[in-house]
């Protein structure tokens, strides 16, 4: 007779919790959703959890990070023109908010809905993985480069917090080519504009 119950360890136990949490997460949100449910979705003991993912926060963090797939995301951003970049990174971000990048990715970032969470999702997620590719590709100065980053990270944790969380208008019902023309402007000018020397 098959043997039935949680999941021993080594039988593709992390992927059952990667996808129970993707599930809950999305349906209930980050609050909604404790460890322990998540492991009785994926039919695992609750230690597991614990022992792939640590923490809550750090499993949501993975869970984002599958959904959002930098990989895809950075080889959009790297297929043009260096001139066109801000307009590119502005309009793939919209992509995951607003559901293009599939309802799973849309979902589990409207969960997220604290400003830490976003703070995060850009310097954890988006960052290590996009953001410094982006200024390779650019080709800039190696001490310019970290404050640039910066700045673009500044923008799109705005963005996000403006138009999606505070739902401030008329942002929030704005067109998306007009905010991917209108930020990406000024993505392209952290890129690739020159900085101000500091004051003597």
């Amino acid at each position: 007779m098959a043997r039935t119950g949680r999941r021993p360890a080594g039988s593709g136990a992390r992927e059952k919790i990667l996808a129970a949490a993707r599930d809950a997460f999305a349906a209930r949100g980050f609050g909604g959703v404790t460890m322990r449910q998540i492991a009785s979705i994926a039919a695992v003991d609750p230690a597991l959890v614990h022992h792939y993912f640590g923490t809550k926060d750090q499993l949501f963090l993975t869970v984002l990070r599958s959904a959002v797939d930098p990989d895809r995301i950075l080889a959009q951003l790297l297929a043009g023109g260096v001139d066109t970049l801000g307009e590119r990174i502005v309009a793939e971000f919209l992509r995951l908010w607003e559901g293009d990048a599939g309802a799973n990715a849309s979902a589990l970032l409207r969960t997220a809905a604290t400003a830490d969470h976003i703070a995060r999702l850009v310097r954890e997620v988006i960052f290590p993985d996009v953001v410094d590719a982006v200024m390779s590709k650019c080709d800039l100065d190696p001490g310019e480069a970290p404050l640039r980053a910066a700045f673009v990270a500044s923008q799109l944790a705005g963005l996000a917090f403006t138009r999606y969380l505070v739902e401030l208008e008329p942002l929030a019902a704005a067109a998306a080519d007009i905010v991917i023309r209108t930020v990406g402007a000024t993505v392209q000018r952290y890129l690739t504009g020159e900085l101000p020397s500091p004051n003597p």
